[in-house]
């Protein structure tokens, strides 16, 4: 709905933000750029970090943690925020190359955590460990059964003839809902991979608690931009 339009009802509908003073105004502005860039840098930097502390090629299990951390802490968090107006590091301007890029990154995160995925079964089945006895196993399958079902209400999405025009707004609303409960399942699933024994064999005393909050910030960022986009915006009643 156009700023300083009303609705059918007589209420005022104005954009997030809309009655600040100016130096307010500027500041949220600034602020925004700042946490944006900020999930941006804690997205790439824990990739780095669980590479290292992992250590791929030494085992199966190696693999695992490598390939879950580039799908979900790297290419769903880009893939969300390449759409974000502030601190956005692509270049792209037109939604349509925002759109493929973004299925891009969506479909890398398919691929790591499946492999991922197969990566941890394949070790356990080795050393004949039980499957899903912990509720960080459990979180993933759980995170990686919405991280499906988003990406197929994206595909609709990318494919309007499949549906109505009359329901294509609120497929992209049910899209845009359940990636955002795939991103705060899997922010708390990397998380709860924190308090599992070769998480804790390798990070011990206070930074431990550091990681442990780190994942938070982008889930806080990502979770704003998509409730600032698709939720109603400030009413002002007359």
């Amino acid at each position: 709905m156009p700023l300083g339009t009303r609705s059918s009802s007589g209420v005022e509908y104005s954009a997030v933000g809309e009655g600040l003073g100016m130096r307010d105004f500027w500041l949220y502005v600034w602020l925004r750029r700042v946490s944006v860039v900020a999930a941006h840098i804690i997205s790439l930097g824990l990739i780095i970090i669980i590479s290292i502390l992992s250590r791929p090629g030494t085992s199966l299990f190696s693999w695992h943690p490598v390939c879950m951390s580039l799908g979900f802490c790297l290419c769903m968090t880009e893939g969300i925020l390449l759409f974000s107006a502030e601190g956005n590091p692509f270049c792209f301007k037109s939604r349509k190359w925002k759109v493929r890029l973004h299925w891009f990154f969506q479909a890398l995160l398919l691929v790591c955590g499946a492999t991922g995925f197969g990566f941890m079964v394949a070790s356990k089945n080795i050393k004949e460990h039980a499957h899903f006895t912990s509720w960080h196993s459990l979180l993933g399958v759980t995170t990686m059964a919405a991280t499906v079902l988003q990406a197929m209400c994206g595909v609709l999405l990318l494919f309007p003839k499949l549906i109505s025009t009359y329901s294509f707004p609120r497929w992209r609303l049910y899209h845009a809902t359940c990636g955002l409960v795939a991103y705060l399942l899997a922010t708390v699933t990397v998380m709860l991979a924190m308090f599992t024994d070769w998480f804790q064999a390798s990070v011990t005393g206070p930074i431990w608690y550091i990681f442990l909050l780190l994942p938070l910030f982008p889930a806080l960022v990502v979770m704003n931009q998509i409730t600032s986009a698709f939720l109603p915006k400030k009413k002002i009643t007359s």
